[in-house]
C-alpha cells in the first residue's frame, strides 16, 4: 500500500522553507520509491486559506507536514511566548544552538502536550526580524511612536511594539499585505527575504536592521500519520528533516543578502543601528525580560545551559 505524504506552507515554491520541504520529499522518494506518494501544496493562500490555517490542516491530517512560525501557537501553548522575547539571543549561532538543543526540545514537548495531534520534527529558520515603514527612518524607539505596525498573533510581540511606542495591529498575512498596500498600516517587521517575497520592499522606503526578534518556523507533522508508518519511514523522515533544516539555514543567510540588495535596488534605505541606538531599543523592552524571568524561569535556565 502506498503511503501518501502531503507537505505544505504559505509561500511560493522558491522560498527557502518550500525548498526545505522539497528536500525532505526528494529524500523520501529516493529511499522508498513507489512506496510513498509525495505531494506539495506550496501556498495555501492560493486556495483561499489563511497562512495560519496550515496549523489545523497538519493537526487534522489534511497536510502531513507543515511549517508555521511558533508565534501562531502562543495562545494554545503559552510557554512559546518565551522565544518571542525581543533581544533574547545574543547571536545567530546562539539562537540556532538553543533551538537544536535543550530549549528547542523543551518547546517541542510543550507543543505536543498542548496539541497532541502534532509530532514535532524540528525548526526551520525564519531568522531575525527588521522593521520597515512608509513614513520615516527609524533610529530609536522615539521614531516608532505612533506607527501602526502589523504584528504576529503573539501577545509578546504586541507588547514589545507597545513599549517601543508603536500601535500593534494583530492580523494574518493576507490582510496585512492588503493594509500595507493601501497605506492603512504604516509598518511591518520581517526578515528581509520575507519583506521582498511579500512585495513590501516596493511599498516601504525605510528599513531598519533592528533584529529585534529571532523566529523559528516549527515543522508540525500529523502524529497519527507519523505513528502509522513503518519505523524505517519514521526514521527516514526524521533524518531528512534534520538535513533539510541545516541546509535551509544556509539558504536563508544567502537569501537575506540577496533580498537586501533587492531592497536597495528598489530605492529602499537601510538603517544600521549604532550600539547606542540598539541599546535604547533593548532598554525599552526590558520590562518584558524582567517579567519573564519569573514566568519563564525554566526556559531561561535551559537557554543558559546551552
Amino acid at each position: 500500500m502506498t503511503i501518501q505524504i502531503c507537505m505544505g506552507g504559505y509561500g511560493p515554491a522558491t522560498t527557502t522553507h518550500s525548498r526545505a520541504l522539497r528536500m525532505v520529499g526528494d529524500s523520501l522518494a529516493a529511499q522508498f520509491g513507489n512506496e510513498v506518494d509525495i505531494r506539495y501544496i506550496w501556498n495555501v493562500m492560493d486556495f483561499g486559506y489563511k497562512s495560519e490555517d496550515v496549523l489545523w490542516m497538519a493537526e487534522r491530517g489534511i497536510l502531513t507536514l507543515a511549517y508555521q512560525s511558533t508565534s501562531y501557537l502562543t495562545e494554545r501553548v503559552p510557554k512559546l511566548e518565551f522565544i518571542d522575547l525581543p533581544f533574547l539571543f545574543e547571536s545567530l549561532e546562539q539562537a540556532r544552538s538553543a533551538m537544536d538543543g535543550k530549549l528547542g526540545a523543551y518547546m517541542s514537548r510543550k507543543i505536543e502536550e498542548r496539541v497532541p495531534g502534532y509530532r514535532m520534527l524540528g525548526y526551520l529558520e525564519n531568522g531575525y526580524r527588521h522593521v520597515s515603514n512608509r513614513l520615516r527612518p527609524v533610529h530609536t524607539p522615539a521614531d516608532m511612536q505612533g506607527l501602526k505596525i502589523r504584528s504576529l498573533p503573539s501577545r509578546m510581540h504586541a507588547r514589545a511594539y507597545e513599549l517601543l511606542g508603536a500601535v500593534p495591529l494583530v492580523m494574518d498575512l493576507k490582510p496585512a499585505i492588503a493594509g500595507l498596500t493601501s497605506g492603512e498600516i504604516d509598518a511591518q517587521e520581517n526578515p528581509f527575504a520575507n519583506t521582498v517575497a511579500y512585495g513590501v520592499h516596493r511599498l516601504h522606503r525605510h528599513h531598519t536592521l533592528t533584529g529585534h526578534i529571532y523566529l523559528s518556523r516549527g515543522l508540525y507533522c500529523n502524529r497519527a500519520a507519523f505513528e502509522s508508518w513503518p519505523k524505517a519511514l519514521q526514521d527516514a523522515m526524521t533524518k531528512a528533516v534534520r538535513e533539510a533544516v541545516l541546509a535551509q539555514r544556509e539558504l536563508a543567510v544567502r537569501e537575506e543578502e540577496i533580498a537586501r540588495r533587492e531592497i536597495e535596488e528598489a530605492g529602499g534605505e537601510i538603517v544600521a543601528l549604532t550600539p547606542a541606538e540598539r541599546a535604547a531599543f533593548v532598554a525599552a523592552v526590558r520590562p518584558l525580560h524582567d517579567e519573564a524571568r519569573t514566568r519563564f524561569a525554566e526556559a531561561f535556565a535551559l537557554l543558559k545551559a546551552g
